[in-house]
């Protein structure tokens, strides 16, 4: 029985890991072993009869909750167990909250607490209601828009009559004439005014993560920031591709135009409209989109990139979203960007949880250094990869000379790379060098 999302270990009692119980018991619930080390060996308490009457004491009078506490005794040592079932209320400590998030134990603040919060209560953010927001503040402009695409879909009938008071009720976007979070981040003038954080930061950096060329800042609501930001990159930060077809001349971005917009798209659809902007990152061979705002119980990157069950955490922004055909339908987003990027020719895209938030990164060229250790290869092969990259090809002598090892260790590894199809060999014997295999 190893330490876990729903289990926890302590030597020893500390009042301290009253967070611990305060964390499960907003969480999933969980166990706490007192009395047990990391290696979930049973090393005993000396003051066990002590702890059974205090603990229960210390969990009730702190957080007013219950917890099941046992004494269990293994090998002629006793130690505790303490049972934490999960609650649908918040539950504070002194004031605080804790939340087990995987082995993690975190302190709940700003903006995770307050979707916290708002999550106990069975209500989401967008859903509330804006008492500042009044009718004056919705743009015609981008609900004349937003209509015309809903008409491509032809998921929202009956509009043609309609108020523009009367369609936001219609979409749930307004409540006895109020307007809703999501009725200003969708279609305000000004969401800023209302919700600082609303626009797109948008940089060239240099590989380095820390130089940056040049930058621009798209404000406005969901559909103005969308056709900005396209826009934008279009324009200043990605490089145009030209081929030609019989005598017509073809434009076409580094990166596939569906996959960058079904990226923003979920970024704005799907972002913590409390915490930080959106932060898009242009490099020479990558480009990264971070969104402020962890993903919701249940779903793991694994599944995000397959078809799975959505849990939007802005339910009606989204649902606003695909009845104006603005998206396809709920969970396919990721599956989507994956599969614009392979039909362009391009690797796999990566998705990560970095620093409250969600990453997605798109790659011009498989054989980056990132990518390269993504596919497992080892510190010699990377360097030889990126070696070939720019000299075109290698032998068996320069692989052992840039890396100063045996020419039985560089045999082994180019075999490698030659069976993995990153590299293709040419020639027989001495004469033999290999290089970048064609659509590798």
């Amino acid at each position: 029985m190893s330490e876990s999302q729903n289990i926890e270990y302590k030597s020893s009692w500390h009042d301290d890991y009253l967070k611990w119980v305060c964390g499960f018991a907003n969480a999933q619930g969980g166990k706490i072993y007192i009395g047990m080390n990391d290696a979930a060996t049973v090393v005993g308490l000396p003051n066990q009869k002590t702890l059974m009457e205090e603990i229960p004491n210390k969990i009730k009078n702190n957080m007013g909750i219950t917890a099941e506490v046992n004494l269990l005794k293994e090998d002629s040592k006793d130690f505790i167990e303490i049972v934490v079932q999960p609650y649908s209320v918040p539950i504070s400590l002194r004031g605080r909250y804790y939340y087990r998030s995987g082995s993690v134990k975190q302190e709940l603040t700003g903006a995770a607490l307050s979707e916290f919060l708002l999550k106990r209560a069975g209500q989401t953010w967008d859903n509330v209601i804006e008492e500042r927001a009044t009718l004056a503040d919705i743009d015609e402009a981008s609900i004349k828009k937003y209509l015309r695409k809903a008409e491509t879909g032809g998921r929202l009938p009956d509009t043609e009559e309609l108020t523009t008071e009367e369609l936001l009720e219609k979409l749930r976007l307004a409540e006895n004439g109020k307007l809703k979070r999501a009725a200003i981040v969708l279609f305000g003038k000004d969401p800023g005014k209302f919700y600082p954080n609303t626009f797109v930061k948008i940089g060239k950096f240099e590989d380095d993560d820390f130089t940056i060329r040049f930058q621009e800042v798209e404000e406005g609501n969901v559909i103005e920031v969308l056709e900005k930001v396209l826009r934008t990159l279009d324009y200043k930060f990605l490089i145009k591709n030209i081929s030609f077809e019989r005598m017509n001349r073809v434009e076409t971005l580094e990166y596939p135009v569906p996959a960058l917009r079904e990226m923003l798209l979920n970024a704005l659809i799907h972002r913590n409209y409390m915490g930080a902007p959106t932060q898009l990152r242009v490099y020479d061979n990558k480009l990264q989109l971070w969104n402020h705002g962890t993903l919701p119980e249940g779903i793991t990157l694994d599944k995000l990139s397959k078809s799975h069950s959505s849990y939007p955490r802005n339910p009606i922004l989204a649902e606003a979203c695909f009845k104006g055909s603005y998206i396809d339908s709920w969970g396919s987003g990721i599956m989507k960007i994956v599969n614009s990027c392979k039909a362009a020719g391009l690797p796999t895209p990566t998705l990560e949880e970095d620093m409250g938030g969600f990453m997605v990164k798109l790659f011009k060229d498989r054989f980056t250094e990132e990518q390269l250790q993504k596919l497992g290869l080892s510190e010699r092969q990377v360097k030889a990869v990126l070696y070939v990259k720019e000299k075109g090809k290698i032998t068996n002598k320069e692989y052992q000379e840039i890396n100063n090892i045996s020419e039985r260790t560089a045999s082994r590894d180019l075999e490698e790379l030659f069976q993995n199809n990153i590299f293709e060999r040419i020639g027989e014997g001495k004469s033999t060098y290999y290089k970048i295999k064609s659509g590798g």
